[in-house]
């Protein structure tokens, strides 16, 4: 198993790495409460920590969804972020010409699921020099992975990380296949699990993404116990509020309570 370095963080090595944060970076002020308190839990559980927000969400259902604040002013409050807290950071980007720009600021580039063969995208970020995180298609099977994998092998890439965020099942429902945790981490790279996402019901609000929230801590139990790396979380402290994925942010007040299920059972896959 590599290792990847983000920042100061090694995932792959050792405790398990939390990627977390809002879904999108509202403002500077809900991004550092939410960094504040993740990172004070992380400190006290033993856990890696890097703070996820997104600058813009362009994989929406409706043209009427909320996109975010934009790059400038997003990569300013993920910067802000980083200095103040001493945080790696992460956030998505869409589009080739944005990798360099994003890299600037971001310790680690994210591709969205929908985005995870265009190849464009996945030379552009691996030619930045920072790590990558992709997340495996909505529409891939675990072993098709592999082709991610040898993707960034030949572009490159300072890193891979590979997140599992769940496949889709019949119509506007995802399923989670556990043991494809495994599959996906047998060729080299760490795995991350997404658990906010794959409680997602795609579309099914209607013009927006619903979900079951109370699914997230079985999966994240199960998720640790097979065996990850890196675990996957928006959270958000009044999700119902929320300008994005109010269905799934977890709350920051119970992050406490998921994240101790998630450190004892990781411990288990790890003996």
């Amino acid at each position: 198993m590599s290792v990847v370095k983000v920042g100061s963080v090694e995932v792959g090595a050792g405790p398990l790495t939390l990627i977390g944060g809002p879904c999108l970076a509202e403002s500077q002020t809900l991004c550092e409460e939410v960094a504040g308190k993740v990172q004070e839990l992380c400190r006290e559980l033993g856990l890696n920590y890097i703070f996820k927000a997104s600058f813009d969400k362009a994989n929406r259902t409706s043209a009427a969804s909320t996109r975010g604040a934009g790059m400038d002013a997003g990569l300013e409050i993920l910067s802000k972020i980083a200095k103040q807290f001493s945080v790696p950071t992460t956030t998505d980007i869409h589009l080739p010409d944005q990798a360099a720009v994003v890299a600037r600021s971001a310790d680690l580039l994210q591709i969205p699921a929908f985005l995870s063969r265009q190849s464009d995208l996945l030379e552009a970020a691996a030619k930045t020099g920072k790590p990558v995180n992709v997340k495996k298609g909505q529409f891939m099977a675990p072993h098709d992975a592999k082709n991610i994998v040898d993707k960034m092998k030949l572009f490159g890439a300072n890193g891979l990380i590979l997140t599992e965020r769940g496949v889709m099942f019949g119509y506007n429902a995802l399923i989670v296949d556990m043991p494809g945790l495994e599959v996906m981490r047998s060729y080299g790279a760490p795995v991350c699990f997404d658990a906010t996402h794959s409680a997602q019901r795609p579309g099914g609000a209607g013009t927006a993404s619903g979900g079951v929230r109370e699914s997230i801590p079985a999966m994240v139990r199960a998720a640790c116990a097979v065996g990850i790396d890196a675990l996957f979380l928006e959270i958000h402290p009044d999700p119902a509020n929320a300008a994005s994925d109010k269905e799934t942010q977890w709350p920051l007040s119970k992050a406490r309570e998921l994240l101790e299920q998630a450190v004892a059972f990781h411990r288990v896959s790890a003996r």
